[in-house]
């Protein structure tokens, strides 16, 4: 399990101006909302192997943006991310394996103060030098966790039959990293 290619040892931060951490989840059973949050720091840690490499990341839950403000200041409330009690997400890596482009990023996220394990299909991008002169690696990874899980039950009942939003959530990063300082 060999770090790819052009990954230097250390800890690479997050470039939040060109990264997404996205969501996608079924809204009265016939369309999907997305949304992602814009306050995140992350660090992605190399070390000799992938199996030394971790990641963390946290993100502010009152930055949460769907782009509907009515919607948004409702998530923030108490019947989802409540932020007032539960003012940040997080992830911590427990193990990262593969080989190449492709891996599997498995480690624990935090919503609501409840931690449950999840596993991310990651791919690597490669690693590029900016015409600034700065290195940078680029990472998407995408799991679906049940929102139930992690105490998000809030729902309405539709008149035809079914909720108003479903227990599934795609969750999509698109994350850039910036190298280490040498």
């Amino acid at each position: 399990m060999t770090v790819p290619s052009g990954l230097t040892k250390g800890t690479w931060t997050l470039d939040g101006a060109h990264s997404e951490v996205g969501f996608a989840v079924r809204h009265a059973g016939i369309s999907k909302v997305r949304g992602s949050f814009d306050l995140v720091e992350a660090g992605l840690n190399v070390g000799d192997s992938l199996a030394d490499s971790s990641v963390t990341a946290v993100a502010k839950a009152d930055s949460f943006n769907s782009g509907d403000d009515n919607r948004d200041a409702h998530v923030r409330g108490e019947d989802f991310f409540d932020t007032a009690k539960f003012p940040e997400l997080s992830f911590a890596s427990t193990g990262l394996s593969g080989d190449g482009e492709a891996f599997k990023l498995a480690g624990d996220l935090t919503i609501r103060g409840i931690t449950k394990p999840v596993t991310f299909d990651a791919e690597f991008n490669g690693v590029a030098v900016d015409a600034f002169g700065t290195t940078r690696t680029g990472i998407s990874a995408n799991t679906v966790i049940s929102r139930k899980e992690f105490g998000l039950t809030w729902n309405a009942a539709l008149e035809a039959g079914g909720v108003l939003v479903s227990d599934k959530v795609a969750i999509n990063l698109d994350v850039a990293f910036v190298a280490p300082s040498e």
